[in-house]
């Protein structure tokens, strides 16, 4: 997904400036994506779906920006896909970690994990937070970005926006619900614990993603 986005940033600039009647149906469907990805989350069982969907909803915010073809919309796009690159990345990884020890991906079968798993309950709360924008994290700035273009593009796309980030939150609290919160199952009574290598790679997926606010340059210095 976010090698199509630099795809679409190389591609789009040769076609600038944009026929206005080629933009507005493309964002149009960009910015429904979102909403109908976003929805789509809400409703699923499989834990790594409910990711994938959710790494797609934000693809189509970057899309959105990328077609408006202004500076503000290309730094919040490259930032946002470096931003949900990691984690999005750090879900899956999650996700995985749950699925080597309880073998199964449905969300109503792993639920209480936070009893077996305390300090990997703290990643699962850290990456839904930064899934959902949470400050200080680079992803809020990426979205600022997009969000703010789009509203100077058109001033009614706040509030397809505004939707996409409230369904965010909601899909995002569910996910950190369903899988931590609640009575854990008897067949899941002896699990294996968790390995430093795995820690360790949540650590190298959200240090950066804490650390590069404070130089967001690093990422989305190329349209500033």
């Amino acid at each position: 997904l976010k090698l199509g986005g630099y795809g679409l940033i190389r591609i789009s600039s040769t076609l600038n400036p944009h026929p206005p009647n080629l933009m507005f149906p493309i964002i149009i469907l960009a910015l429904w994506g979102i909403l109908m990805t976003s929805s789509i989350c809400l409703r699923q069982t499989d834990l790594k779906a409910l990711v994938a969907y959710s790494s797609v909803s934000h693809m189509g915010l970057v899309a959105a920006a990328i077609i408006v073809q202004t500076p503000w919309g290309l730094t919040g796009a490259m930032t946002l896909m470096v931003a949900h690159g990691l984690t999005s990345s750090a879900l899956f990884a999650l996700a995985n970690t749950n699925y080597e020890r309880t073998h199964t991906r449905t969300l109503l079968l792993v639920r209480g994990l936070q009893l077996a798993f305390p300090l990997m309950s703290t990643w699962w709360l850290l990456t839904n937070l930064t899934n959902m924008a949470m400050p200080p994290t680079i992803n809020l700035l990426g979205e600022l970005f997009i969000i703010s273009t789009l509203f100077n593009w058109s001033t009614p796309t706040i509030i397809i926006t505004g939707m996409g980030t409230l369904i965010t939150a909601t899909y995002s609290l569910y996910m950190f619900l369903m899988t931590q919160r609640g009575s854990i199952s008897t067949q899941f009574q002896l699990l294996p614990p968790t390995h430093t290598r795995e820690h360790l790679n949540l650590t190298l997926h959200l240090l950066p993603l804490g650390l590069l606010i404070m130089k967001p340059a690093l990422v989305s210095g190329l349209f500033t």
